[in-house]
C-alpha cells in the first residue's frame, strides 16, 4: 500500500510505502517545481523495474548467464481511448539467441504487465 501526503511546495507530493519514500511533483510549465517523478513517470517506473527484475529472476532460475538487464517504457497517450505501454529491452551476457528470444518472451509474464493488460477498475473507498 502507498500513502501520498501533498507538501509545501504547490504541487509536490510525497508518497511512502512505510519504509520508502519518493516525491513526486509535476513540471514548471504546468505550476509545479519539477522536483519529482511525474505521476506517468512512476506507470511507466513500475512497468521498467518490474520487467527487468523479472527477467534477471528468471535467468538466475534457469541458469542463464546473464548480465545486465536495461528496460526502457513510455506511454504513448495519443488515443483518446487506449493508452500503449511501449517498450524495450536490451540484455548483456553471455546468452545464447535462443536464451534472449525466450527472455523477450517471459517479459510479457511479469506481475506489472499482466496488471496492466486486464480490465482495470477503481473503487473509492
Amino acid at each position: 500500500m502507498i500513502t501520498a501526503r501533498s507538501q509545501e511546495a504547490k504541487y509536490q507530493v510525497a508518497f511512502s510505502d512505510g519504509t520508502h519514500s519518493a516525491l513526486a511533483d509535476t513540471t514548471v510549465d504546468k505550476g509545479g517545481g519539477n522536483s519529482g517523478f511525474r505521476p506517468h513517470d512512476l506507470l511507466e517506473a513500475s512497468l521498467a523495474t518490474c520487467l527487468t527484475m523479472w527477467l534477471k529472476m528468471y535467468a538466475d532460475h534457469h541458469g542463464y548467464a546473464i548480465g545486465t538487464v536495461e528496460t526502457t517504457v513510455s506511454i504513448d497517450r495519443s488515443q483518446a481511448e487506449e493508452s500503449i505501454f511501449n517498450y524495450s529491452i536490451e540484455i548483456s551476457g553471455e546468452l545464447s539467441e535462443a536464451e534472449k528470444d525466450k527472455l523477450l518472451k517471459v517479459a510479457r509474464t511479469c506481475a506489472v504487465h499482466k496488471t496492466l493488460s486486464k480490465k482495470i477498475s477503481f473503487r473509492q473507498g
